[in-house]
């Protein structure tokens, strides 16, 4: 029992065949039989006749238990003959029919793999959509039906989606889609309703919230009142030691408590200014942004007419080819009819010849006009560049007048500007004549400047230009009724002259 296990060799895939060896040569299949018959159910021996058999077990396992009689001796009955005695050596053998089960058994467990796994993705897989119906006049008036349905809206569109992607649409159902298109846009309206009202609870949620929390602050200062008085020497002598700690202890808590609150609710009018002041400041740009968004939404319409234009173009031309060909067909008879059907054709692809000219122009036009708006746009925000900077340069100027001594303020009172606001004003004006260097009237002038501040009137400002002869000069152009009067920036030359 304590000498190691015997040598074999490597142990084949589905082995339950064993090569026994060192068998008696008087000893037959039963008494081999009696032998291993012990390490499990026997299916087959092949004997041989030099003293070796091979034998196959119903399992895999019986194997490895015919194994250990490997080096036992045996001998039959009593006698001593050496055809009696031998020495066992069993070992894997190699069988055609073990490969053929085993390969057999693997392919059998991975299509049980296989199939379970398919049954894993088929029970994650998402529920696939119902199926869409085909088009017909019934099923469209009931599209459209649910097209005003809130509650159905959705699945109505998907149908509608699916129809038109499927080409569902032609001369004779195009007015029928064109109706239910028009119903999902007037939706477009009921969403932008609901959310103006959701936006007005979510204001009035913001005003609640800011109430409560001001009234929970004005609770907590007054309970700080109280414990400020608490710890007053006239009140504070009669309370014991542990009393005082824990009413500076509670002091401290409702303090730090407080100014959590305070903090958070200072952050939400930060917040509410922030968000006024960035709609002062884009108000201009957006008024830019929303006529270019016009402009372009005109010009992807225009072009997708011309394209309709064109479409309906090659049609009437293949109609008048196939008319053409018809009519040195028809008889006589027929003639004078084809003519005036060809007439009327001609006359019809004339007029959408002529149309579509007129489109491709005022396509034209409307890019012109896109330009000229992304120029002027360009032109607004290098002009609201400079007048921020010339805003700090004059707060800076001003505060550094400030400063001076009184000769220099006696100076600056017999100087043309008079206060510090027509200085602000000369920089402005003339920044934005600088911008415009073929000059402006009074009226462009003021409009802009009505914008940075609407208590600005035409006459300060006309009176402040006329005081500054050396800085602005008014030009007359024009004759009659078409005289415009026109003021220049001239500060270079004044300081020139000067």
């Amino acid at each position: 029992p304590d000498l190691p296990p015997p040598a074999t060799r490597e142990r084949p895939p589905g082995c339950k065949t064993v090569f026994v060896g060192g068998l008696p040569e008087n000893g037959t299949e039963q008494i081999i039989m009696e032998v291993f018959e012990q390490c499990g159910e026997v299916i087959a021996i092949r004997k041989s006749k030099k003293n070796f058999c091979h034998i196959r077990f119903a399992e895999e396992f019986m194997v490895d238990k015919a194994l250990y009689l490997s080096g036992y001796r045996i001998r039959l009955g009593s006698s001593t003959d050496k055809k009696d005695t031998g020495r066992l050596h069993v070992d894997f053998a190699q069988a055609r029919d073990d490969l053929y089960e085993w390969e057999c058994k693997q392919r059998m467990l991975a299509r049980e793999e296989r199939h379970r796994r398919r049954l894993e993705e088929e029970r994650f897989r998402p529920p696939s959509p119902p199926p869409v119906v085909h088009y017909s006049d019934h099923e469209c008036s009931i599209v459209a039906e649910k097209l005003k349905d809130d509650t159905k809206f959705s699945d109505a569109v998907q149908t509608l989606l699916t129809w038109i992607e499927r080409g569902e649409v032609n001369r004779r159902t195009a007015n029928n889609f064109y109706s239910m298109i028009q119903s999902a846009n007037s939706h477009i309206r009921r969403l932008v309703n609901e959310k103006a009202a959701h936006e007005k609870e979510m204001e009035e949620a913001k005003e609640k919230f800011k109430l409560a929390l001001s009234g929970i602050l004005v609770q907590f200062e007054q309970i700080v009142a109280v414990y400020h008085s608490a710890s007053k020497q006239k009140a504070w002598d009669h309370f014991t030691k542990a009393q005082r700690k824990n009413i500076s202890v509670w002091c401290k808590q409702a303090e730090e408590i407080r100014n959590i609150h305070n903090d958070e609710l200072m952050g939400i009018r930060r917040e509410e200014e922030m968000e006024m002041s960035d709609e002062e400041i884009e108000d201009p740009s957006e008024m830019k942004e929303t006529e270019e968004s016009a402009l372009v939404s005109q010009v992807e319409a225009l072009k997708e007419e011309n394209d309709s234009l064109r479409w309906q173009l090659d049609a009437y031309r293949n109609e008048v080819e196939l008319l053409k060909q018809e009519h040195g067909r028809m008889s006589r008879d027929e003639d004078t009819t084809k003519e005036q059907q060809l007439k009327l054709l001609q006359q019809a692809l004339q007029g959408m010849q002529q149309h579509l000219l007129k489109v491709q122009d005022e396509y034209k036009k409307r890019e012109a006009e896109l330009e000229k708006v992304r120029e002027d746009k360009l032109k607004m925000e290098t002009l609201l560049e400079t007048l921020k900077e010339q805003e700090s340069n004059m707060s800076r100027v001003c505060a550094c007048s400030q400063e001076k001594e009184c000769p220099v303020e006696k100076t600056l009172n017999n100087s043309p500007v008079k206060s510090e606001r027509e200085a602000l004003l000369v920089g402005i004006i003339s920044t934005f004549l600088h911008v415009h260097p073929f000059g402006a009237s009074i009226e462009y002038i003021c409009s802009y400047l009505q914008r940075l501040d609407s208590k600005i009137c035409t006459t300060e400002v006309e009176v402040l230009m006329t005081r500054l002869q050396t800085t602005f000069k008014q030009e007359l152009s024009g004759v009659g009724a078409s005289l415009e009067k026109k003021w220049k920036f001239c500060g270079f030359d004044g300081l020139k002259m000067t």
